[in-house]
């Protein structure tokens, strides 16, 4: 990432404001939809801005540590077909694009600057390619909107093999903040969903249990959380999980199961996260 020249206010002292990126990120999926441009926030921003009736417990939450800044970006989704219009989109909110490498090419995505250097903006198109288990949107973002749905922001951020304390926080916040559904509801996420997508993809599905298992432990060892938001958050990966045990797996799921983490069953992502031993539950005992 190129270095930028970085305008902030003195009172801001060096740490973006959460509610920046909220509002840009609002703004941004306002002025596209102006335009005919299906864009959606997806990401930890979109999962606070779709939580706001529990900012109290997304405050607690801590989410980078004390006194850090809780964001860094801004992620976006849209489909393919309007990629030849973003950049003059975003040219025109003041933002300049980053140069395409081999990189971005691959994961059909566009890299954006904010005009004073704040952030920078990621634009993917259809999919989400730059994950451990791949996310089709092509069909999902007419559901919800400014954001992509609360069931989609959770599947963004358990099918992350080996996810950050942020990942995990982001998770907690978009459970207690939605109720769990058999169906595609607003407002709710959608069990039923999660769970068909899960039954023909062992690697997705061991995935997603396993963190969804090790967010309920860390949840039980988390000495901030009051006995409410701990039955709450028990209560919805308990409903989640059930409902993935009873769907029907495919054939390719219990051959797939057979052979187990003996082989990888995601996909590779460069970070500096992806080393150690897996699963949520590993996070505190490396503090």
């Amino acid at each position: 990432m190129e270095e930028r020249v970085i305008e902030m206010p003195e009172e801001w002292g060096g740490i973006i404001p959460t509610e920046v990126f909220i509002e840009e990120g609002k703004r941004i999926v306002d002025e596209a939809t102006r335009r005919g441009i299906p864009l959606r926030l997806l990401g930890g921003v979109a999962i606070r801005f779709h939580c706001v009736e529990f900012l109290d417990f997304a405050k607690s939450l801590v989410r980078l540590g004390e006194g850090q800044q809780e964001y860094t970006d801004l992620d976006f989704m849209s489909y393919s077909k309007f990629r030849k219009k973003m950049k003059n989109f975003f040219a025109e909110l003041g933002y300049s694009k980053r140069p395409p490498t081999m990189s971005s090419a691959a994961t059909q995505r566009q890299i954006y600057f904010h005009p004073k250097g704040w952030f920078y903006v990621d634009v993917f198109y259809d999919k989400l390619l730059a994950a451990n288990h791949p996310l089709d949107f092509r069909d999902r973002l007419d559901l919800d909107s400014p954001t992509i749905t609360p069931t989609d922001m959770l599947l963004e951020k358990v099918q992350i093999v080996f996810p950050d304390e942020k990942d995990v926080k982001d998770a907690m916040l978009l459970l207690r903040a939605h109720e769990i559904s058999p169906q595609e509801e607003k407002n709710k996420i959608n069990a039923r969903f999660i769970a068909g997508k899960l039954a023909s993809d062992w690697g997705f599905w061991y995935t997603v249990t396993t963190n969804l298992k090790g967010l309920k432990q860390y949840v039980s060892d988390d000495q901030r959380l009051s006995s409410d938001n701990k039955q709450d958050l028990t209560s919805k990966v308990d409903a989640l999980l059930a409902t993935i045990e009873k769907e029907q797996k495919s054939t390719g799921w219990k051959m797939r199961a057979v052979i187990g983490t003996k082989r990888r069953w995601y996909n590779p992502v460069e970070t500096t996260e992806t080393v150690g031993e897996f699963g949520i539950w590993k996070l505190r005992e490396s503090k």
